[in-house]
């Protein structure tokens, strides 16, 4: 069994985004066939406790707006060019000891995520991207900043896909494990979702500065929101 979450978008004035959690049978392994009976039995405890339909967020999605939503799809605007989120995200963490290792920005988006550096350096400390530096609070808002600005230039196209085309109840990304991360695609996209619904997403992103304290003006503690949906009271089999 493992417990995964999924992200429902809410509004501003409710922290943006709601996190819930299920309790799901596990299929380890690392084959996409292992990914997707996850991805099932995820969406599949979600929909018993009403919510449905959900969208992942990452390259395993079977629908092709998932899939280009997720970080190892997405670039960032950077200089007269663009790179990886992912890189974007690994190569602007500065720590005690080090950082930010801006090489980073220049590699694969797994070779990245994977340098010892990011390892090796003590506690992180904030982030560094542009001559900007971010804060580690509010939780995720670097993360969600570097998302944003990758799905801004498509942001009337996506969000076509994933409110008109269909009206998802919420989103999940099956790699996330929130016993050892923090930031998450499909909770920024959830995010992304609520700006674009209260057409707050173009004031929001007008500068760094501006974002961090709006988002901070309105975000609540993620514990305060988490719903745990076990396995004796969703009878998962």
């Amino acid at each position: 069994m493992a417990e995964r979450p999924i992200f429902v978008p809410t509004s501003e004035q409710d922290g943006y985004v709601k996190r819930v959690d299920f309790e799901i049978p596990w299929a380890g392994g690392f084959a996409d066939v292992q990914k997707q009976k996850n991805i099932r039995a995820l969406h599949s405890a979600a929909e018993r406790a009403g919510y449905a339909p959900l969208l992942e967020i990452s390259s395993k999605s079977d629908v092709k707006a998932g899939r280009h939503l997720s970080a190892f799809h997405l670039r960032v605007p950077f200089e007269d060019d663009s790179i990886p989120l992912e890189n974007a995200f690994q190569g602007s963490k500065i720590f005690e000891n080090g950082g930010p290792f801006i090489d980073l920005y220049r590699v694969e988006p797994r070779e990245a995520k994977r340098d010892a550096r990011l390892r090796e350096s003590g506690p992180l400390v904030g982030f560094g991207f542009e001559s900007i530096n971010f804060p580690l609070n509010p939780t995720t808002v670097f993360y969600d900043w570097l998302y944003l600005q990758a799905v801004f230039p498509h942001r009337e196209w996506l969000m076509k896909r994933i409110t008109s085309d269909v009206e998802y109840a919420g989103f999940t990304d099956i790699e996330f494990n929130p016993a050892k991360s923090v930031n998450c695609q499909a909770k920024s996209c959830a995010l992304f979702v609520v700006l674009m619904r209260e057409h707050k997403l173009e004031p929001y992103m007008q500068s760094p500065e501006v974002f961090v304290s709006r988002i901070a003006r309105h975000a609540r503690a993620t514990r305060s929101h988490e719903t745990h949906w076990k396995q004796q009271r969703l009878k998962i089999e």
